[in-house]
């Protein structure tokens, strides 16, 4: 894609300077593009296209390109193959690089509010075609990321719809603990914790674990992998989903009430 994009330019008689002007980008993003140290948003591909006047069979060829170099995917067996304590280091750095982080999950809490012991069962192995693991040390990574919570100058919203709190995935002390944690860590100033009760009647479905980084990048949960999205209008999508549940979800106090009651409920159960 970068040497086709470099090819036009020069075809169209355009020096990289003029080319920038025309784009409103600056001259160094586009020699960055051209030599493939930076990969292009699909939007930016599209405005040097346009500024290019492309013929359009071609044009659609790049983007094709363009959204195919925006996706990545990853396969939870490839991470098991070097380590998942390797994924944890991976998210760890993601989030330090990151300001404002959302994290949508209609299934289970993320890692970031996992007790010691209901990470053990969420990265033990679920079927039989799942790849071998060390639990243990990818336990102790994810007990390690938790540390980001404690830095205010990034902020944490985690919206969870009652399933994710309430699905059996552990022994009933165990999912108490895991409620009682995260009503307290609900109660730091820069962490949000939001719960869509199954009661709320709202216009759309949750289908997939996503984590917005910043207005950069999102990944999406997969039964087999990860996938990872930059294409910006990707990336507006899932702040625009994000919002809608927002607006249906307990917040604050009645967020916090809601898990220490239901941390109640599974003891209660387990007597």
């Amino acid at each position: 894609m970068a040497d086709a994009l470099r090819s036009l330019r020069l075809a169209a008689g355009l020096s990289g300077e003029r080319l920038a002007v025309r784009c409103n980008m600056s001259q160094t993003k586009i020699s960055r593009i051209e030599t493939g140290r930076a990969l292009p948003t699909v939007l930016d591909v599209e405005r040097i296209l346009a500024a290019l006047d492309v013929p359009r069979e071609v044009a659609d060829e790049l983007l094709r390109l363009a959204r195919r170099a925006n996706v990545d995917y990853a396969s939870w067996r490839a991470y098991a193959r070097v380590g998942l304590h390797q994924k944890q280091t991976e998210l760890r750095a993601l989030e330090r690089s990151s300001r404002v982080m959302r994290h949508f999950l209609p299934a289970v809490p993320t890692g970031l509010l996992h007790v010691r012991e209901y990470a053990e069962r969420t990265l033990s192995r679920t079927v039989a075609g799942d790849p071998a693991r060390d639990v243990r040390r990818a336990v102790d990574a994810r007990m390690e990321r938790q540390a980001v919570l404690d830095d205010p100058s990034r902020s944490f919203t985690f919206l969870l719809t009652e399933q994710a709190v309430t699905w059996r995935r552990a022994p009933a002390d165990v999912m108490a603990a895991q409620c009682s944690h995260m009503a307290a860590v609900a109660r730091k100033q820069n962490v949000e914790i939001a719960i869509v009760p199954r009661a709320a009647e709202v216009p759309a479905i949750p289908m997939n674990i996503f984590v917005v980084y910043d207005e950069r990048l999102v990944t999406v949960e997969l039964f087999s992998g990860e996938v990872v999205l930059r294409d910006p209008r990707d990336v507006a999508h899932h702040l625009d989903l994000f919002a809608v549940f927002l607006d249906h979800a307990l917040t604050g106090s009645e967020a916090r009430s809601y898990l220490l009651a239901t941390a109640d409920e599974f003891l209660r159960g387990e007597q």
